[in-house]
C-alpha cells in the first residue's frame, strides 16, 4: 500500500519498530503503537508527533489477545487500520547453548500467538472493507533450523508460512499480506548476541527497505540479498550437506 492513512505496529518502543514508525511519520497519517516498555514507547511517539503524525499508544502484551484485540477494535473504530505491521517478537539465549523449555514456550506465545493475536482481529473488518494490508515481520532464521535456536527458528518459519497462506485467501477480498524476513539488524534483542553478527544492518535502512516493499505489496521483503541466499540455500540443501555446513560455521565439527 503506497499512502496508507492509519497505521499499526507492534514492538514499536526499539528497533525496526520504532524506526519504521518514526519513517512513516507525517502530517495527515495516524500511528498506533503498541509495546511493552511504556517509557520507550512514549519517547518514539514524541519522535513521530513532531514529524507531523497522529500517535495513539498502547503498553500491552500482545500476548494478552482479549486486551490486544480491544484496543486495536477502539483504534479501528476511531480511523480505520490501513496497514498493520506485526513486528514484535522475542529471543532468547546468547552464549550458544540450547533454549530452555521456559524460554521455548515464551518464544512460541510472543512470535506466534502473538502475531495471530494481532492480525485475527484485522481480518473480518479488513475482508469487509475490501482494502487493507498485513505485514508481518518474520526473519531469515526461518529457512532453517539452527543450533541453540530452534524454538526462534521454527517460530519464524510458522510466521513466514502463514503469511504466505494467508496472501492467497485475503487477495481475492483486495487485501495485501507480505512478509518481511529480514537478517541480522542492530536491536537490543540482537545486542544480546555474543557471536559476531555477519552483515548487520541498522533499523533505519531496515525500515526503508521494508516501507519500500510495502508500497509495492510484495510477497516477501527479505535482506540483505546474501544473508538470504545463505540462509535459503541451507534450507534447500539436503540436511546431510547442511548439517556439516553448520557445524563448521559453528566450529563444532
Amino acid at each position: 500500500m503506497r499512502d496508507p492513512h492509519c497505521i499499526l505496529i507492534t514492538g514499536a518502543s526499539s528497533g525496526i519498530g520504532a524506526a519504521l514508525a518514526e519513517l512513516y511519520a507525517e502530517p495527515g497519517r495516524t500511528l498506533a503503537l503498541t509495546g511493552r516498555n511504556s517509557a520507550r514507547l512514549e519517547g518514539v511517539a514524541a519522535r513521530c508527533r513532531v514529524r507531523g503524525a497522529l500517535v495513539v499508544t498502547a503498553a500491552l502484551d500482545i500476548r494478552s489477545a482479549g486486551a490486544l484485540a480491544d484496543w486495536i477494535g477502539e483504534v479501528d473504530s476511531a480511523t480505520p487500520i490501513d496497514l498493520c505491521i506485526a513486528n514484535a517478537g522475542i529471543a532468547r539465549g546468547k552464549d550458544g547453548t540450547s533454549e530452555s523449555a521456559e524460554a521455548i514456550r515464551q518464544i512460541f506465545a510472543t512470535n506466534v500467538d502473538g502475531v495471530l493475536n494481532t492480525v485475527l482481529p484485522l481480518l473480518p473488518v479488513m475482508r469487509e472493507r475490501r482494502r487493507g494490508q498485513l505485514a508481518i515481520v518474520s526473519s531469515v532464521a526461518g529457512f532453517r533450523g539452527l543450533p541453540g535456536s530452534g524454538a526462534y527458528c521454527a517460530s519464524k518459519a510458522a510466521e513466514r508460512v502463514f503469511a504466505e497462506s494467508l496472501r492467497a485467501d485475503l487477495a481475492p477480498f483486495g487485501v495485501g499480506v507480505s512478509v518481511i524476513c529480514p537478517g541480522f539488524v542492530h536491536t537490543p534483542m540482537t545486542d544480546r548476541h555474543a557471536f559476531r553478527m555477519p552483515l548487520v544492518m541498522e533499523p533505519e535502512r531496515a525500515a526503508g527497505i521494508i516501507r519500500r516493499g510495502l508500497a509495492r505489496n510484495r510477497a516477501r521483503i527479505a535482506f540483505p540479498w546474501l544473508t538470504v541466499a545463505v540462509c535459503w540455500l541451507l534450507g534447500a540443501l539436503p540436511p546431510a550437506w547442511s548439517d556439516g555446513l553448520i557445524r563448521l560455521a559453528s566450529g563444532k565439527s
